[in-house]
């Protein structure tokens, strides 16, 4: 038996001379003692210092508090604390010092409660507890969250006047910080008569982690206006609050200090952090490519910060980069490829990851077992998924939470309402966390008896009242369109903070009620809670929709006024709502500032502006200029350059964008899929859009309604009908759009029986009533055949009131046949309907002339002239 092993059985200390061999040199006199004392700080390893501890027992180890405290101090240094508290145990009378030396042993090897449970049994002993108990236990009661104990001790604290220690204030600074109490924090912290730089760090930390970082980066201020310069842990510190605040300016400033203190690579990998969640990808890889010693850290922050941009090719290429070289992802970087793939759907990729994460041990890990599986339900593998879940040797409510989680943000409500009963089953209660999972999917289902009685499960287990629960109930109830039952939980909340109001305008401004998202931010404004970013970004849509451009503008003072602009969500919320009130220009101003640091977003919703303000040409240059910028597009971008080229019939471009498409692994992409067959049938290639309406693997309505607008617009009307039945026996979904895209392919086929049965087949046959979009195609078609009679019955028969839709058809139809009678009609209704516009006097001026009447062709063009009605000027396409 080794000293080791006699030890950890308990045995006195003197055993240790009889398990060892040792002969009894001059080595051992007790004149040596002091000698092996200074050997301990020396042992290099575990058997070194036992057996000095031997000789010293051989050489009469006196049980005193100076030679245990060397003993425990050295056995500390390994992280041995049992055999550190054998050599307490055994010293009689323990002195304060030896007490404290243990407390520190303890909290080095990360014992927390080991440590408390010490202070306690120094104050059973009656010992005096000195600054340095106070500074070590403190650190245990923050490592270890216990705010109680920390209060208890802070009592302590005061009874004995050491508040205004350094060290001991800076304990409680910490602590309060780090438990989220930042007002005790902020009292400690003012109590202290003189503050170090250790003293201001654990400050900005706390306020950095907290919901105001604007004050952490006041301190990190105020410190050097105290003329108490930064240190790394500093930077390290603020370096949170910079991230949440996406503020580049004070990022680069950060990035100054770094470089002019020459501080560790440590503070690199931070500042790759920074840059990354400020939205400048860019700057952070410049830092990664000249760092001279890439370490784990570096290597999965970079990643980590390319997939927090969006940027998952990048991620990939890393993936690569590592593996050439040779190179071990660690945990994080293995979650943020995995998250890659995920994204990119690329399973072949995604599966080698696994079976690299399972060489490393990494699968075991929650966030690791997570993301393996939202990766498997993100590309399909639904059933994989499910494997690894139900193949967890512990599935605790932690573990049902990941899951549940995982797949309604994966897309797969149905599955996490599966998983919520399956939950059930097995006989475990769910906690308010899994309740503020499962909600949503009951929202996204319209579910809304599930959702009702989760709802009175929250209120039997009496988590309603809970403000995170109460928050995703209000959010359900108004997604499944009971706004009532949303206001009345809402109203039940007892004290509501800024998200409960954000829930409910955002849903009010989502579903088209923007009166009602404007009223309830007045209420806010009324209420103690102060609105935040996020209100902004909820309230600019209802303005939107409004087209109050007055509103939107007097929204932006108040952002301005509390300091929101410098969001770059709240910025791109203002660009998209001047672009859609039809403000281009004040659109155009805030993007194209100087300090406004553009992200992914500001440029997809400059280019949507543009397109939606019918400026394709401009859209296309801020598409080129965005990856000059080295912004990679992603599918929201594709889909919003995409139909800029169909407007411009801008072929060759819109094929350069299809290449990029494959590129980028997107073909397969519903949406992505759709915007390409409509682009290639407006630009003429209706092959090309056969071509990508078979490449897309989920088609939805969209997809099917835009290869049928393709064959109607080239006049492909048996095509279209065709579609449409296929359609049908595919059981998808047939909409009004599908009926107005159909009747326009017969129009221009001239397919008039064909045109009258599909029409009479929308109410007959598929229970839908026909919109004034369906009565316009028919009118048109009719007309077209010169069927007037028929034609003016149907208008007759319209039940609701024809609008310039209808109307223009007709004239237009009349033009054809030179029909001046009716054409007189058709532009008495829509004078009344649209009395600026210049286009219908033209059409029956042309009508006159075609039959010969110039006179009256002539007093047309007069009365245009007199009525001051501009014509608009037409453009040839070269």
């Amino acid at each position: 038996m080794t000293g080791k092993q006699a030890l950890l059985q308990g045995r006195p200390l003197h055993a240790l001379s009889a398990t060892h061999e040792i002969t009894h040199s001059p080595s051992t006199t007790p004149q040596y003692y002091t000698n092996y004392l200074g050997f301990l700080s020396s042992c290099k390893d575990l058997n070194s210092l036992l057996q000095i501890h031997c000789r010293l027992i051989v050489s009469g180890l006196k049980n005193d508090n100076p030679t245990s405290t060397h003993l425990i101090n050295s056995y500390s240094s390994f992280k041995k604390c049992h055999l550190a508290r054998l050599v307490f145990d055994y010293t009689q009378n323990p002195s304060v010092v030896l007490c404290n030396t243990m407390i520190r042993a303890y909290t080095r090897a990360n014992q927390h409660k080991d440590a408390i449970n010490m202070y306690h049994f120094m104050l059973n002993k009656g010992l005096e507890p000195d600054k340095y108990s106070f500074t070590f236990v403190l650190k245990a009661c923050t490592c270890v969250l216990d705010l109680q104990e920390g209060i208890l001790v802070h009592g302590e604290i005061i009874n004995r006047k050491l508040e205004c220690d350094v060290y001991i204030g800076t304990g409680l600074v910490d602590m309060y910080s780090k438990m989220g109490d930042l007002r005790s924090a902020r009292e400690a912290f003012d109590k202290m008569p003189t503050r170090d730089v250790v003293a201001w760090n654990a400050m900005i930390a706390g306020l950095a982690q907290s919901l105001d970082p604007c004050e952490a980066m006041g301190f990190f201020k105020r410190m050097q206006l105290c003329g108490v310069e930064p240190n790394s842990v500093s930077l390290l510190n603020v370096m949170p609050a910079v991230s949440k605040l996406m503020d580049i300016d004070a990022s680069r400033i950060i990035h100054g200090h770094v470089i002019r203190k020459g501080f560790s690579p440590v503070l690199y990998n931070g500042l790759i952090d920074v840059y990354c969640k400020c939205g400048n990808v860019y700057a952070a890889r410049c830092i990664f490519d000249r760092m001279c010693g890439r370490d784990d850290v570096s290597w999965g922050t970079m990643m980590a910060g390319y997939a927090h941009n969006g940027s998952f090719i990048e991620v990939l290429e890393l993936v690569d980069s590592m593996k050439t070289k040779n190179l071990k992802m660690s945990k994080v970087s293995v979650v943020s490829a995995l998250l890659a793939v995920a994204e990119m759907r690329d399973l072949e990729q995604g599966k080698e990851i696994h079976d690299f994460a399972i060489q490393q041990g990494f699968d075991s890990n929650i966030v690791v077992a997570t993301i393996i599986m939202t990766m498997y339900a993100k590309c399909g593998l639904v059933q994989k998924a499910k494997q690894l879940f139900w193949g967890l040797q512990e599935r605790d409510l932690v573990a049902w939470s990941a899951i549940i989680a995982t797949f309604v943000q994966s897309g797969y409500p149905e599955e996490t309402l599966s998983f919520f009963r399956d939950l059930l089953k097995d006989d475990l209660r769910p906690n308010n966390v899994i309740l503020v999972s499962v909600l949503p999917a009951c929202a996204e289902l319209s579910s809304l008896r599930l959702g009702k009685s989760i709802h009175c499960y929250a209120i039997k287990n009496y988590i309603d009242s809970d403000i995170s629960t109460g928050t995703a109930l209000v959010s359900m109830y108004a997604r499944c369109g009971f706004f009532f039952s949303a206001l009345i939980i809402f109203n039940r909340i007892p004290c509501k903070d800024v998200v409960t109001w954000n829930a409910l305008i955002n849903a009010y401004a989502q579903y088209g009620y923007p009166y009602h998202a404007v009223e309830m931010f007045h209420k806010l404004q009324a209420s103690e809670a102060n609105a935040d970013s996020k209100t902004v970004v909820g309230l600019l849509p209802a303005c939107a929709l409004l087209n109050d451009l007055d509103l939107g503008s007097c929204i932006h003072g108040q952002t301005v006024k509390c300091g929101f602009e410098s969001d770059c969500y709240v910025y791109n919320a203002l660009i998209d709502m001047y672009a859609k009130c039809g403000s281009l220009s004040s659109a155009e101003f805030l993007f194209t500032r100087t300090e406004f640091n553009k992200d992914k977003i500001s440029w997809n919703v400059i280019i949507s502006g543009y397109m939606q303000n019918g400026h394709a040409r401009e859209a296309i240059s801020a598409y080129n200029q965005m990856k000059l910028e080295h912004f990679r597009p992603n599918i929201v971008t594709i889909v919003s350059i995409l139909p800029a080229m169909a407007y411009l019939s801008a072929l060759r471009e819109g094929m350069a964008i299809h290449a990029c498409i494959i590129k980028m692994g997107y073909q397969s992409n519903t949406l992505v899929g759709n915007s390409l067959i409509d682009m290639y049938a407006k630009c003429g290639r209706l092959d090309y859009s056969e071509n990508s309406f078979n490449e897309v693997c989920n088609k939805d309505t969209v997809s099917w309604n835009a290869m049928i607008t393709g064959y109607a617009v080239h006049g492909q009307g048996d095509h279209a009908i065709a579609l449409l039945s296929l359609m049908q026996e595919k059981h998808v979904r047939v909409d009004s759009t599908s009926f107005i895209s159909v009747l326009s392919g017969c129009r221009h086929a001239g397919l008039i029986e064909e045109g009258r049965k599909m029409f009479y087949s929308i109410r007959e046959k598929y229970n839908l009533e026909p919109d004034l979009g369906h009565y316009a195609c028919m009118v048109d078609l009719l007309g077209r055949a010169g069927l007037f009679d028929e034609t003016l019955a149907l208008i007759k028969a319209m039940p609701m009131k024809p609008d310039a839709g209808v109307w223009g058809a007709l004239l237009n139809a009349c033009r054809m046949h030179s029909n001046v009678q009716l054409a007189k009609v058709a532009l008495n209704h829509l004078v009344e309907l649209e009395p600026k516009s210049s286009t219908h006097y033209i059409v029956l001026s042309s009508i006159y002339a075609q039959s010969g009447r110039w006179a009256d062709a002539g007093k047309t063009r007069l009365k245009i002239n007199e009525t001051g009605l501009k014509k608009t000027p037409g453009c040839s396409w070269g």
